[in-house]
């Protein structure tokens, strides 16, 4: 999952940065509208977390904007404003979800799972393959009757793959959604991650490599 966070109060956007990416989460983080709205034309994003009282563009115009660009991209506005005439007047903009600051940070993070959960990328919080299963919500992986420990990237990897079901899934692809818009695209961060899950998820071998086209979950 890649999330945008657009929010003009550094710390705030500082603190949702870190939080999110404990979780697995790649996220970029801007401060005002017509950065956000730049990048959401070169970036894929399943969710922008959108605080409404933005400098320079309005949140309410990148919403708009956002949701004009097609129903791909999720949009949970976040805002200090929690009156109820503010909450459905966020929600007539177009915006899947409305958070009022201040919030409890689990809370937005299951809303963001919530709203990628209705992606048409994603679909059951729960994942299986073979004997693996993956439980999104509780960020619990388990082979057999074995959980496995594995870092917030190798999951987001897993995940990815997971929802592929045994299709191949491009390098490109998981370092745009797994990684933030800092990473390299020449890095072999992609390589790396995978081979270290491949070693986790133990024999018999389900990360296999298509030459040339990227990785895939199988059985043999």
């Amino acid at each position: 999952m890649r999330v945008l966070v657009v929010e003009d109060e550094q710390y705030m956007a500082r603190v949702l940065e870190l939080g999110l990416r404990r979780e697995a989460i790649a996220v970029d983080v801007v401060h005002d509208g017509a950065t956000a709205l730049e990048r959401v034309t070169v970036y894929d994003y399943d969710a922008v977390v959108l605080d409404r009282d933005l400098p320079g563009v309005h949140g309410d115009e990148v919403c708009r904007r956002i949701v004009e660009m097609g129903p791909g991209c999720r949009v949970l506005m976040l805002t200090a404003a929690g009156r109820l005439g503010d909450k459905v007047e966020g929600l007539g903009l177009g915006a899947d979800d409305y958070l009022a600051k201040p919030f409890d940070f689990p809370e937005l993070v299951a809303r963001l799972r919530a709203l990628y959960r209705r992606s048409p990328l994603a679909h059951s919080p729960i994942l299986t393959f073979a004997d693996l299963s993956f439980d999104t919500h509780r960020r619990r992986v388990v082979r057999g009757s074995t959980e496995i420990r594995l870092t917030p990237k190798e999951m987001a990897v897993l995940e990815l793959l997971m929802r592929a079901d045994g299709g191949v899934v491009s390098a490109e692809f998981l370092l745009d959604k797994a990684w933030d818009a800092h990473a390299d695209p020449l890095t072999n961060a992609v390589r790396l991650v995978v081979h270290t899950l491949r070693k986790k998820l133990g024999e018999p071998q389900l990360v296999h490599t298509a030459i040339s086209a990227g990785y895939y979950l199988g059985t043999r």
